[in-house]
């Protein structure tokens, strides 16, 4: 499955302009209550706060301004050649450790496991091989690893295995937790349009919200309902009454003023009530339709 960014999906979805009716602030305190209760009762809820949700490809791959170009086109073409033994036990398991100082036990992968994810065809290809064929990336190395990866959580340092090739100056590493262990990102449970994108923490009680909307919409302000295990944002954006609109979609960002500091609450969407990311992480998010267990 090819994977987008979950912000170019945003843009696609606004490019046209906002399509709800305008929502009272009666009505949006119903929704962000709704909103909000069903995050407490999800099955997707624990797994994000508590557990192991990546929020990147399994396989993290080399500097690409230090690869070879015929590295990528045969990344791309899944072309690995295994010219190693690979150990085959699993390792003991593993403990995945956040900044804040939190921990996580988790079943290491082996590294068979872990090369078959990461040679793994893919769904797609953006370049051909030449007529040729692609050069093989011949793997004639592989050892333990660690590396640190963005989750739900803020940024953790995982186990990886890493793959030498020849003629690449990097390993291609591979996180080695057993994906059975990892939630997915949260979908909506509606097939709602995430409006909000990220959030900026400005002060304790200051956020600063992303959004997109079409170039014919106004925005007439922001809006906040807060609860002791979460806070659901909606920015009230209305289409202009115009003949003629350019179908194209603009990010805005906007203010939101909280009554209590944010703390280790989750921020939501009130239109999808799904999770937003802080704006710091939002470039190496790409887990739109991004299932770890299929990675």
């Amino acid at each position: 499955m090819r994977i987008f960014p979950a912000a170019v999906l945003l843009v696609l979805t606004a490019a046209c302009g906002s399509s709800r009716a305008p929502v009272t602030a009666g009505e949006f305190t119903d929704r962000a209550r709704e909103v909000a209760e069903r995050w407490q009762s999800s099955a997707e809820r624990a797994p994000w706060v508590a557990g192991f949700v990546p929020l990147r490809n399994l396989t993290l791959e080399p500097d690409w301004r230090r690869t070879p170009r015929w590295a990528g086109r045969s990344l791309i073409n899944s072309a690995w050649k295994l010219e190693t033994e690979l150990p085959a036990q699993a390792p003991a398991r593993a403990e995945l450790r956040w900044a804040d100082g939190s921990t996580l036990s988790a079943p290491a992968l082996a590294a068979t496991a872990a090369y078959a994810g990461l040679s793994r065809p893919k769904s797609f290809v953006d370049e051909k091989c030449p007529a040729g064929g692609c050069r093989p990336l011949r793997v004639i190395a592989v050892v333990r690893g660690e590396a640190t990866v963005p989750s739900s959580r803020g940024k953790v340092r995982v186990p990886t295995w890493d793959f030498t090739v020849k003629g690449v100056p990097e390993p291609f590493r591979r996180v080695a937790v057993d994906p059975a262990v990892m939630g997915g990102p949260p979908r909506p449970p509606d097939d709602g349009i995430q409006e909000v994108g990220t959030y900026e923490v400005l002060t304790p009680t200051e956020l600063r919200l992303s959004y997109l909307h079409g170039t014919c919409d106004t925005t007439y302000g922001s809006r906040v309902h807060e609860g002791p295990e979460a806070v659901v944002v909606d920015v009230d954006v209305r289409r202009d009454d115009v003949e003629v609109c350019t179908a194209m979609g603009k990010t805005d960002r906007i203010g939101v003023t909280l009554r209590e500091p944010l703390g280790r609450r989750v921020v939501l969407d009130s239109s999808s009530g799904v999770p937003l990311l802080p704006h710091s992480d939002i470039r190496l998010v790409e887990f739109q339709n991004y299932d770890p267990r299929r990675s």
